[in-house]
């Protein structure tokens, strides 16, 4: 059965797409079968695994307002068992048309209900907000994993988006669950990193993953590439983070069936 997942955040700069395109891969290389969605405006996770966003004619905003069949806007990657629903540049005006659809919070569920089964795993890059494209992609969702970078103002935020993930629970989603808290761009060398990392887990405990994604070079530059991490460096710490953490999540996903 298929486990959709969103990444979210309203904060940028905080690893999303690099977790949701190198999740996706990882899942991918473990032999499950993928489908990233890139719901973000920015279209990184689009032109990340390999296609030019501004080439793209039928993507995420065409299923979202029904101008496109889902299954007519999925792409390959080079990545193995990872397909792709791109962004372009339209998603730009996604919100302001989705405010006139009847059930605009539910689009994104709709786009997926024909295509979902054909997965094992559907992982949703979310746009850095909360917005309307976010608020489509929790609620289509049956978890979601927040990224935060181990820096000063890690936890700013953080619990105005617990929020919303608790009102799209009431509202739109009562399946929806907080699969865990994924600390990134952690650097060894930094008291302040380490500081985070202690603050989180005794914050949050068992809502946070045990894997860590390392602040790493090749991790950085593997999307100037259009490859996910696996792809890039198999033998990278980067791509060995999120191996680490697909692992986890397939573990995961055993213990709650």
């Amino acid at each position: 059965m298929v486990k959709i997942i969103a990444i979210a955040n309203q904060k940028g700069g905080v690893g999303k797409t690099t977790t949701a395109m190198n999740l996706a891969g990882s899942l991918g290389i473990l032999e499950k079968k993928v489908l990233l969605i890139d719901a973000d405006p920015q279209a990184n996770a689009t032109s990340g695994v390999g296609h030019n966003p501004q080439e793209i004619e039928k993507g995420i905003y065409e299923c979202l307002i029904g101008k496109a069949k889902s299954n007519d806007c999925i792409l390959k990657t080079q990545s193995p068992n990872l397909d792709l629903i791109p962004a372009n540049i339209n998603l730009v005006g996604a919100e302001l048309e989705l405010v006139n659809i009847d059930k605009r919070e539910y689009q994104m569920q709709k786009a997926l209900t024909s295509i979902k089964e054909g997965y094992d795993y559907i992982i949703i890059d979310c746009a850095p907000s909360l917005g309307l494209l976010t608020l489509n992609a929790l609620s289509a969702s049956n978890s979601v994993i927040v990224p935060i970078q181990c820096e000063y103002f890690a936890l700013e935020g953080l619990g105005k988006l617990l929020n919303t993930i608790k009102i799209v629970q009431q509202r739109f989603n009562i399946d929806l669950e907080i699969e865990g808290l994924l600390l990134t761009m952690y650097d060894t060398r930094l008291r302040l990193a380490n500081q985070v990392v202690e603050e989180v887990k005794a914050h949050f405990q068992n809502m946070v993953f045990k894997t860590i994604i390392h602040r790493n070079v090749r991790l950085g530059e593997s999307p100037s590439f259009g490859e996910t991490i696996i792809i890039h460096d198999a033998t990278s710490k980067g791509a060995i983070n999120y191996l680490n953490l697909a692992n986890e999540l397939l573990e995961k996903t055993v213990a709650t069936v």
